[in-house]
C-alpha cells in the first residue's frame, strides 16, 4: 500500500496558472503548500496571502534553500524554465514543471541530465495525461479495443484576442501557438502513438508580432499511421480528439480537460465513460507526482523524461520549418 505521507510543496512563479494549481491542491490528498517564490517579493506576498501560503520569497534561490519544501511546481514563463528548474534541482528539490517543459530539446536534455545526476524526481506538468478519462482511453488502447490506431485527429484553439504585449503573442515571452495551446495536440499524438513521427508536414500563420497564431500539422508514422493536428491562439476550435483504428474509434470531446470519452468498437454498443469532478483537474498531476515520490520513483511512467525530450525535439523541428526562432 502506498504511504500517504504529507508532501510539502513550493510554487515558483506567482502567476495565474500557479494560482489555479494552488487552488486545486486541496483535491490532492496529502499535499501541503508551504512556500511560494517569484522575482517580485510583493507579488509572492500577495499570492501567499490569497492562497494561505506560510512563506513567500523574492527569488528562486531562496525557495531552493527552503529545507521544508520537497517538491516545487514551476509555473513561470517557459523561457525561464531551464534557469528555474536547474536552480531548484541544485537545491535538492523534486520538480513538476509546467508545459512547455523548456524552449528547446537541448534545454530539456540538460535538465534531465541534472536530475538523473542528482537522483531527483522531475515530471512535465502535462495535466491532461493524468485525467481519469484519459487514463481510460489509454487503457482501451493498450487492450486493443479499436485495433491499431491509423488516424488521430486532435485540435486545441481559442481566441485570446489581440494583445501584442501579452504572453501569447510576445516573442520575448516565448509566445505563439505551438508553445502554448499547440503543445496539447502534439503531446496527445505522442501519447497515442508512443514515438516521434517519421515525417512532419506543417504550415503556420506567422502574425505581425513574429509568432505563430495558428498551425496545422500532419505527422506520419511507420505503417501508414497518421496524426492530423491543429492549434491556434486567435481562433476558437472544437477542441475534440478522434482516434480511428482498424476495429473501431474513440471520441474524446474537449480532450484537453476531458470529462467524457466514447468507445465505438466495431459490432458492439458504444461505451461512454464520464468524470463528474467539480474541479478543473490540475490536482491529478499533483497526485501522480506525490505517488512517485512516496514510492521512490524518479520519473512518471505516464510522462517519462525521455518522452518530454522527444516532444521538445519535435517542436524544434516544426519551428525550423517555419524559420521561427526566439531570442
Amino acid at each position: 500500500m502506498t504511504d500517504k505521507r504529507v508532501v510539502k510543496w513550493g510554487i515558483m512563479g506567482p502567476g495565474g496558472i500557479s494560482g489555479n494549481f494552488a487552488s486545486e491542491l486541496k483535491h490532492a490528498p496529502g499535499a501541503e503548500l508551504v512556500a511560494v517564490a517569484g522575482r517580485s517579493k510583493e507579488k509572492a506576498d500577495a499570492f501567499a496571502e490569497k492562497h494561505g501560503v506560510p512563506r513567500a520569497y523574492g527569488s528562486c534561490e531562496e525557495l531552493a534553500g527552503d529545507p521544508e519544501v520537497e517538491i516545487v511546481y514551476v509555473g513561470t514563463l517557459h523561457p525561464v524554465h531551464r534557469e528555474n528548474v536547474l536552480t531548484l534541482l541544485r537545491g535538492g528539490k523534486a520538480i513538476l514543471c509546467e508545459k512547455p517543459f523548456t524552449m528547446t530539446e537541448a534545454e530539456a536534455r540538460e535538465i534531465a541530465e541534472e536530475a538523473r545526476k542528482r537522483n531527483l524526481f522531475v515530471m512535465e506538468a502535462m495535466w491532461t495525461r493524468y485525467l481519469p478519462v484519459i487514463r481510460q482511453v489509454r487503457s482501451w488502447l493498450r487492450e486493443g479495443a479499436i485495433g491499431e490506431v491509423k488516424l488521430l485527429k486532435a485540435e486545441f484553439g481559442f481566441d485570446a484576442g489581440w494583445n501584442p504585449e501579452g504572453r501569447l503573442l510576445n516573442k520575448e515571452k516565448g509566445g505563439g501557438t505551438l508553445l502554448d495551446a499547440g503543445i496539447y495536440p502534439v503531446s496527445f499524438a505522442s501519447m497515442v502513438y508512443g514515438e516521434r513521427p517519421s515525417r512532419i508536414l506543417s504550415t503556420a500563420f506567422i502574425g505581425e508580432t513574429g509568432v505563430d497564431e495558428q498551425y496545422s500539422l500532419l505527422f506520419e508514422y511507420e505503417g501508414g499511421r497518421i496524426a492530423s493536428l491543429h492549434g491556434g491562439v486567435r481562433l476558437a476550435m472544437n477542441n475534440d480528439a478522434w482516434l480511428y483504428g482498424t476495429k473501431g474509434k474513440i471520441h474524446v470531446p474537449n480532450f484537453l480537460a476531458a470529462k467524457e470519452a466514447t468507445l465505438y468498437a466495431n459490432g458492439e454498443e458504444p461505451v461512454t465513460v464520464t468524470d463528474d469532478r467539480d474541479f478543473v483537474g490540475h490536482a491529478f498531476q499533483a497526485i501522480e507526482a506525490m505517488d512517485c515520490l512516496r514510492e521512490g520513483r524518479k520519473e512518471s511512467a505516464e510522462m517519462p523524461l525521455d518522452e518530454t525530450i522527444e516532444l521538445m525535439g519535435t517542436l524544434d523541428e516544426i519551428r525550423s520549418q517555419w524559420n521561427l526562432t526566439y531570442p
